[in-house]
């Protein structure tokens, strides 16, 4: 009986600590840096792969952690987030802090290995989304072009590490990400925002699921698509795409814009979340492209 208990308290353990620091995102987020890593490397070094992944992870992990200590009392009043460690009372606010700022110590640490420079902008990271990005979300829906320049450095960063220098390649992946992520998290506004307005979060740029917000989806899709392709002219230093990368970027890019029409068209929370998924799967493949087109070059 007793080791039924035991297993059964450390497999709530696990879970919690993963809920924590939303381990799904968080690797999401760690392919976006190694992506970034596997670009700009001139030669590859599997001890700062190996730094990155962790480092970003640590990162990643405890700006979640200080975001569920933040909002655990909105957490609370919320369908979604609700059943969370600190709101369901798994967890205290204590042991919380604790893996948060275990977590963002190690994670400088790591990163500071690589290089100061990845380790400074894992720190602008942190700080923009815990101490701008986290209150400013039930202030304004302004709050969601904020979050977005934290959650456009990962893939930016592992150019960083693999360099040692920020210039217009890693600025060009910052700015990629940057866009795609209005259409991605307006989505999720959209078919949350019900759920969203009982913690008092404004995450719709009109405030509410309407054709204001559909159309500024429209124009920020358009803008990722754009954005994404740039690197096809020639004029992004060392990042480069071929034409036959870019055509399929390109491709990619209709799709994601096909299901944001089809919100405007529909207004629908179905068409948010194909929407969402559509996106996902855009950045996603933009990037494994992208490496793969510099790779296959260099093969062929």
């Amino acid at each position: 009986m007793s080791s039924t208990k035991s297993s059964v308290s450390t497999a709530s353990v696990v879970t919690d600590f993963k809920e924590i620091t939303k381990m799904g995102l968080s690797l999401s987020v760690v392919f976006s840096s190694l992506a970034g890593y596997f670009l700009g490397a001139e030669t590859i070094s599997f001890t700062a792969l190996f730094l990155l992944a962790i480092g970003g992870y640590f990162m990643v992990g405890a700006s979640n952690a200080y975001n569920q200590i933040i909002e655990r009392d909105l957490d609370a009043l919320m369908e979604r987030t609700k059943n969370r460690p600190i709101p369901a009372g798994r967890m205290s606010v204590n042991t919380a802090f604790i893996i948060a700022t275990s977590f963002t110590i190690l994670g400088l640490i790591t990163l500071y290995v690589i290089n100061p420079k990845t380790a400074m902008y894992g720190a602008i990271s942190i700080f923009l989304y815990t101490s701008v990005y986290t209150p400013l979300k039930t202030k304004t829906s302004l709050s969601v072009f904020v979050g977005a320049l934290p959650g456009a450095i990962p893939f930016m960063l592992g150019w960083v590490a693999a360099r040692d220098s920020f210039g217009i390649e890693p600025g060009m992946l910052f700015a990629i990400q940057f866009f795609w992520q209005f259409p991605h998290f307006w989505s999720i506004g959209w078919f949350l925002h019900e759920d969203y307005k009982k913690g008092g979060f404004y995450m719709l740029p009109t405030g509410e699921p309407d054709k204001g917000t559909a159309v500024q989806i429209i124009m920020y899709s358009v803008w990722t698509i754009i954005v994404s392709i740039l690197p096809v002219f020639g004029f992004t230093g060392d990042l480069k795409l071929s034409i036959v990368g870019a055509v399929l970027v390109f491709l990619l890019g209709l799709v994601m814009l096909n299901y944001a029409l089809r919100l405007f068209k529909l207004r629908s929370i179905k068409a948010a979340k194909q929407l969402m998924l559509s996106s996902v799967f855009y950045i996603t493949l933009l990037q494994i492209i992208y490496v793969a087109d510099k790779y296959l070059k260099l093969v062929l």
